[in-house]
């Protein structure tokens, strides 16, 4: 059944059985219409331990149906009253409302767990018509993860540290239903490390372009929340960033992404030069010294630079945000030369997130990324690698702001 011709359905039920004239008489609607979807599964469920429906016959041994309860159980949509199936034998052990338990607003959770794995709305409704055999429309899924936005908020506006070694800036992009078409939209992810050597994401910023202004509203923000200093901060070449880091945090170093820099300068260059060309660049970002990197640069430009003019100028243009990691050792070189971290986060996120072709909302698309981020994070529980060493570098070379 198409998903138009059930919410079709759904609003023709609402109507003849329900007098709607207030927000609180769709909740009054959407409660009762809860309350039999777990009475279905219910009912489901004693079926298949009874071995047979309510309707057919069954003399196999000597347990029988044997009535009901009435049980008053509390939900999001308030208290509802349920009828639990009985057994001759009361060896029935209901999993949907087990006994003695009087909350069932877990089973709502269920539902958003299976959003935060990346299942859509209609691939959960799926689910729960395939696991027990009856529809949840996906409307009301959507209403049921729509609870997470006030969490997204408070997570959104947390009190931060006051001091982060290591700041990480990306971006990732979705399709987002705009009117009538779909446009791209970006979401910028900032992942920090703190001063013990643990991960974790600042914040989630959704649709904005990329401009000074934006970038100096995010970094504003951070500061309303408690950050008074960041040490060094790595990025691609956002629009903007430049100017809005000199305005929020002056004394802060902007690091440029190693990874981002290479696939720049090579976009265009030809298959049959690729290998040798990536072979010579590797010399001027892996030199020991800003001195041999930039020896090897020129070296490179003698070589390159008449038939790829455009790889060897994205290296000269960001040099000054690229230098400073020649003055660190490897340890920390290889932490910040490169935004693998959040990267890695990014990959994590796609996974999560590829069976939804598009999203509904910017709403929608921050339910989905704030669910599958709880997900993620919930294994970083070890510090960096090296982080002794990594701190008591940054101790020396940043004086006494660490």
């Amino acid at each position: 059944m198409k998903k138009e011709q059930k919410n079709s359905e759904l609003i023709k039920l609402l109507r003849e059985n329900y007098d709607i004239n207030s927000a609180s008489d769709i909740k009054e609607a959407l409660k009762d219409l809860f309350k039999d979807t777990i009475q279905d599964i219910m009912n489901v469920e004693f079926d298949e331990h009874m071995g047979y429906e309510k309707s057919s016959r069954h003399d196999e041994n000597n347990n029988y149906r044997n009535g009901s309860y009435n049980k008053k159980v509390k939900s999001t949509y308030g208290t509802i009253d349920v009828e639990v199936p009985r057994d001759r034998n009361s060896d029935f052990e209901p999993q949907m409302i087990p006994k003695h338990k009087r909350d069932i607003s877990d089973i709502e959770n269920q539902i958003i767990s299976l959003y935060s794995l990346g299942l859509s709305t209609r691939d959960i409704s799926n689910e729960l018509n395939e696991m027990y055999g009856i529809d949840v429309s996906a409307t009301m899924i959507s209403n049921i993860t729509d609870k997470i936005l006030p969490k997204i908020r408070d997570w959104q506006t947390r009190t931060l540290d006051s001091t982060y070694p290591i700041i990480f800036i990306d971006a990732v992009h979705f399709n987002v239903k705009s009117e009538t078409k779909i446009v791209k939209k970006a979401a910028y992810i900032v992942l920090g490390y703190d001063i013990n050597g643990n991960k974790d994401i600042l914040g989630i910023w959704v649709g904005e372009n990329e401009s000074s202004k934006f970038w100096h509203t995010v970094l504003t923000e951070l500061k309303q929340r408690g950050v008074k200093d960041i040490l060094i901060l790595c990025s691609d070449g956002l629009s903007g960033i430049k100017d809005a880091i000199n305005a929020s945090f002056p004394q802060t170093v902007q690091q440029r992404c190693i990874v981002h820099m290479i696939r720049n300068s090579t976009k265009f260059v030809g298959y049959k030069n690729y290998k040798e060309f990536c072979k010579d660049l590797k010399t001027v970002y892996q030199a020991s010294s800003e001195k041999e990197a930039l020896e090897n640069l020129e070296l490179f430009n003698e070589k390159w630079g008449s038939i790829y003019p455009h790889s060897i100028r994205v290296w000269k243009d960001n040099w000054n945000e690229i230098s400073h990691m020649y003055n660190y050792s490897p340890e920390l070189r290889t932490l910040i030369y490169t935004t693998n971290a959040i990267e890695s986060l990014n990959r994590g996120i796609r996974k999560y997130t590829k069976s939804k072709g598009s999203f509904p909302t910017d709403d929608a698309l921050l339910k989905s990324l704030y669910l599958s981020i709880n997900v993620i994070t919930k294994r970083w529980t070890a510090r960096v690698r090296n982080w002794s060493l990594i701190i008591n570098e940054l101790s020396i070379l940043f004086d006494d702001r660490v």
